[in-house]
């Protein structure tokens, strides 16, 4: 670990940020440098303040390799950043075919921007990086999860609570359209990828997954009209619309829907449940 060069690059690379650039207001307080203060990293990357500047004045214990990608998205670093932050941190570059957790700084300006919508950052398995608030109100804490049922994917085949938030009329469709998906990332990346962990693993613990797998599903638009039924407001008639990074095979899904009706009405009151 090179703790003189880490400090460097992080300060760096802060110092050459703005709130806009971020999604922060500027505010009325006087700044003494015209980047991003510690404590706004910080915050943008879930950390105490105490322990990001402990990293830029070389002190504390060597952050770990979770905790450096976390400092990468909140600086909103590049790939090509983000490997050059992981090697001054002592880890080896990581493999490049699959980088799902690492979210384009491009299309996080875009995230940045949509903090009174309805919006996520999804990777092509399902894996949610990003939710905005109201994102959170309507779907849950999607970010949560750790291991396999990260994956949407995964959880649906697995878990009965990932299936309660749409009707169960529109189950078989959603079932079809995941293994679709699936069977796309599993047929680009090979057995030996995430996809294929995930795919082995539904098809040793799901019949209905297995059943579908076996019919070649080929992946159709996934994220177009839903129908999401939630504990407070009832049902909502949604559109998701959908921005697509090919790079990084992730996507930014906007929900939506059609002013003056039922359904608008209740994605407004959205900010009273976030509340």
């Amino acid at each position: 670990m090179d703790r003189v060069r880490l400090a460097e690059f992080l300060r760096s690379r802060r110092e050459a940020l703005q709130p806009e650039d971020v999604g922060l207001p500027r505010g009325h307080r006087r700044r003494r440098t015209g980047g991003l203060r510690r404590e706004e990293v910080a915050a943008l990357s879930d950390m105490s303040t105490d322990y990001y500047s402990r990293i830029e004045q070389q002190r504390g214990p060597r952050p770990s390799e979770q905790m450096l990608a976390a400092i990468a998205r909140g600086l909103r670093l590049s790939l090509e950043e983000r490997d050059h932050l992981l090697q001054l941190g002592g880890y080896p570059t990581p493999h490049r075919v699959r980088r799902a957790d690492h979210i384009n700084p491009g299309m996080m300006r875009i995230f940045d921007g949509l903090g009174d919508a309805t919006a996520q950052v999804v990777s092509d398995l399902g894996e949610t990086l990003r939710q905005t608030r109201l994102a959170t109100a309507l779907l849950g804490d999607e970010t949560r999860y750790t291991g396999l049922a990260r994956s949407l994917h995964y959880r649906w085949f697995t878990d009965p609570d990932a299936r309660r938030v749409h009707p169960e009329d529109d189950h078989p469709r959603h079932s079809r359209l995941i293994a679709a998906d699936l069977h796309r990332a599993y047929t680009r990346d090979g057995r030996d990828s995430r996809a294929g962990e995930i795919v082995d693993a539904l098809l040793a613990g799901s019949a209905e997954f297995a059943a579908l797998w076996s019919e070649h599903p080929v992946p159709t638009a996934y994220c177009g009209q839903k129908r999401i039924d939630h504990p407070q407001l009832g049902l909502l008639e949604l559109h998701c619309q959908v921005l697509l990074d090919p790079d990084q095979s992730q996507s930014l899904q906007v929900f939506t829907a059609t002013p003056g009706s039922e359904s608008y009405e209740k994605l407004r009151l959205l900010s009273v449940v976030a509340a």
